[in-house]
């Protein structure tokens, strides 16, 4: 068959988005999935999303790794779809959707889409490190020169041995200033470091907060393929009205035989 597909980026977090309200999509082939993300032989993306019905919001999302397996909430992939939603017309400026992590709410001006990310009520923090789950797992690690750092080796070392068969995306951070924090990321899925990760910089704000680097509410985050920014609230650890903010671009339409 023959696959209308577009292609979005967010900070340089590309994806193939797939209109399928009409359920045509093999979205239990994961060969197909994986082959469409591969970036020698199909489209190339680090991630395909699928835009489907839902009955009591704008759409549903349903996001899949670039090695095919559905995955857990990309907040990068999630601007994308509402910028993509947009432009099919399915709403104005603010929207709802669902996502495997629940109810979203977004809005879109001059294609900055403002995400809002689920609540966090649980930051564990280590000697090391800090985890949390943005609505996906993330190690978070202070890390110093961050340009020269090795992410690949470091990033996919901790993500088998410390989290084994589930892994947990990996994130290295460095303090820039009061309210900036610096971060690169490893991707469980992609296998790789990314541009950037919506979820990844969303649990870097918390887990900085929660570790007293910042006193901010509102955090300023460069990645390698942009800068994003996340806010939110907190009252006795638990953060809440929590905001992913950056652009989100469409690229290019394609088809291609699956």
């Amino acid at each position: 068959m023959d696959l209308d597909f577009y292609k979005y980026q967010g900070t340089g977090n590309d994806f193939i988005i797939v209109d399928n309200r009409t359920k045509t999509f093999p979205k239990s082939n994961t060969d197909v999935i994986a082959k469409l993300c591969d970036r020698h032989f199909g489209v190339g993306a680090d991630g395909l999303i699928l835009l489907e019905n839902d009955a009591n919001t704008d759409f549903k999302m349903v996001y899949y790794n670039a090695d095919g397996n559905e995955s857990t909430m990309c907040g990068n992939g999630g601007r994308c779809i509402v910028s993509f939603a947009h432009q099919l017309g399915l709403f104005e400026d603010n929207t709802t959707f669902m996502a495997i992590d629940g109810l979203h709410h977004a809005s879109i001006k001059d294609n900055i889409v403002s995400l809002q990310m689920i609540d966090v009520d649980h930051v564990k923090i280590f000697e090391d490190y800090i985890f949390t789950n943005t609505g996906s797992p993330h190690h978070v690690q202070l890390v110093n020169n961050i340009n020269s750092y090795d992410v690949f080796s470091n990033g996919k070392k901790i993500r088998n041995e410390v989290y084994g068969t589930e892994g947990s995306n990996v994130n290295f951070v460095e303090q820039i200033n009061n309210n900036t924090f610096k971060v690169r990321t490893y991707e469980r899925g992609v296998e790789d470091e990314t541009l950037a990760c919506g979820t990844g910089v969303t649990a870097v704000a918390i887990a900085m907060h929660a570790t007293k680097k910042t006193n901010h509410s509102t955090i300023k985050l460069p990645v390698e393929g942009g800068e994003l920014e996340v806010s939110f609230e907190e009252k006795n650890g638990y953060y809440t009205k929590v905001f992913l903010k950056g652009p989100a671009t469409f690229v290019f339409k394609g088809k291609i035989k699956i």
